[in-house]
């Protein structure tokens, strides 16, 4: 289920620009570690800082936006219901308050969640005004907190490099500012710099323990390979989570974690206990997707991608969705979905956002893959370097029929992007498109023991490629 968005009450920013649902990370960021509490007054919700030395507020009166405000205070994901409870009531304070730096970032920060658990950039657009709004009503720690929403901003649009630059701007006036770090673990981690995202995720924990923590030392180790270590973070953290859009995204890693091993009965377990826990997690609907068409449960895939697709319409669903379609031989409902992939590509693009590794992705196996490696190396030349950009710039240099250049950037990826199958199956068809059998082998048989079901195309492939691979001789004894 969709929110609908709040009704458009007197607010500054212009009328063509009112939000539908989200908030977390970026509210998460935003909020700067300094909400301790929130107070009603006349009506509105103000936040209240934690000054050192002072005695902390009382607890806020229950209700959406105190709920939205503690939830936020402490890094944790907000409900949707929360979230459009804030932006309306944060609209109307700063329609009659145009002066408060601290609302306007608050209203900004909303307006980027609710664009990332919507999948509407169009609110990237006005999040910008608003916190650029706040930049010029309040200097000092009202800054702060703007900056790190534009960080978030930036991060939304695949935007690294300045991601980066916002949230090391805050670092350095600020290093203790515990909601600045998730914005850098984001932006080094698309910067493919490992280690930045190694000291960032460090320093998180030092000064924000908890479940929080919790889940950014799992997604690391998830992308290093350490399997085991990320179950352990994942499921203490989902042990210790309480809220329910906290509990939720919790087990979503944990379903992500099983479908990555190879376990899609597992997967889907997690994803059905996170969609009990909290019925809009889209996410959640996506990745059970994945699992049942792993489990050759393609009636049920098809309806949950449908599902989350009307809920969150992510262009990367899309694909998926077109890649099951065609796997079960219906090409026409997999036109379509590439089609709708390729306008929601357009206007996001449009939007501001550089959706250039999805892009590369489906051009590669779906359209022009002389364009992937056009735009795909731009994005390297971007500084993002990440082991996803790498794999698919190397799988987009053999499709266009350079093996031999694409080993580099396939090796790069299997060498740094921990046990992902499909990384494993590119080097491993790029090692056999340039004569290196022995190795082409390896990483097969690597991409089919690590998830023999990783994708409803490139599985079989794989398995077909193997068994090319280790046929005996045609004219064998």
């Amino acid at each position: 289920m969709v929110l609908a968005p709040p009704a458009p009450p007197p607010d500054p920013v212009p009328p063509a620009e009112l939000p539908p649902p989200s908030l977390r990370t970026t509210l998460r960021r935003a909020a700067l570690g300094v909400v301790a509490g929130a107070v009603l007054v006349t009506g509105a919700v103000v936040a209240v800082p934690d000054d050192e030395g002072k005695k902390a507020p009382p607890p806020p009166v229950p209700g959406s936006v105190s709920r939205a405000l503690a939830a936020t205070a402490t890094g944790s994901p907000v409900a949707l219901a929360d979230l459009k409870a804030l932006i309306g009531d944060r609209q109307r304070w700063v329609g009659v308050h145009p002066s408060d730096a601290r609302s306007w970032a608050v209203l900004g920060a909303a307006y980027v969640e609710w664009g990332l658990r919507s999948a509407d950039a169009a609110y990237y657009g006005r999040a910008e005004r608003a916190l650029r709004r706040s930049l010029d009503a309040g200097p000092g720690e009202d800054g702060d907190t703007a900056r790190v929403g534009l960080a978030a901003l930036a991060n939304a649009r695949h935007d690294f490099g300045t991601a980066k630059k916002w949230g090391e701007a805050v670092r350095a006036r600020e290093p203790k500012q515990w909601a600045v770090y998730p914005a850098l673990i984001d932006a080094y981690r698309g910067l493919g710099d490992d280690t930045s995202v190694n000291r960032a995720v460090e320093r998180f924990a030092e000064l924000r323990s908890g479940v929080p923590a919790l889940m950014q030392k799992a997604r690391t180790y998830l992308d290093r390979g350490r399997h085991e270590d990320a179950l352990a973070s994942a499921q203490d953290a989902a042990d210790r989570a309480t809220a329910p859009a906290q509990k939720a995204e919790c087990l979503y890693l944990l379903g992500e974690l099983a479908r990555k091993r190879g376990e899609p009965e597992e997967a889907v377990a997690q994803y059905g206990a996170a969609l009990r826990t909290d019925r809009t997690h889209h996410p959640s609907l996506a990745g059970r997707a994945a699992a049942l068409a792993a489990l050759g449960r393609t009636d049920e895939a098809q309806r949950d991608y449908q599902a989350a697709l009307a809920g969150l319409p992510r262009p990367e669903y899309m694909l998926e969705l077109g890649e099951l379609y065609e796997s079960l031989g219906q090409g026409r409902s997999a036109r379509s979905q590439y089609a709708r992939l390729s306008e929601t590509l357009a206007r996001d693009a449009a939007r501001g956002v550089d959706d250039a590794l999805l892009r590369g992705r489906f051009e590669a196996d779906h359209g022009n893959p002389a364009e992937a490696v056009e735009v795909l190396r731009a994005e390297w030349a971007r500084s993002h370097r990440s082991a996803a950009v790498a794999d698919a710039l190397g799988w987009a240099l053999y499709r266009s029929g350079d093996p031999d250049a694409a080993l580099e950037y396939a090796a790069r990826a299997v060498g740094t992007g921990g046990q992902n199958a499909s990384y494993s199956y590119h080097l491993g068809m790029i090692q056999r498109g340039s004569g290196r059998y022995g190795p082409a082998r390896r990483n097969l048989e690597e991409a089919l023991r690590t998830d023999p079901r990783f994708s409803p195309l490139a599985g079989p492939a794989a398995r077909k490629a193997l068994d090319d691979l280790t046929a005996p001789p045609a004219d064998a004894g």
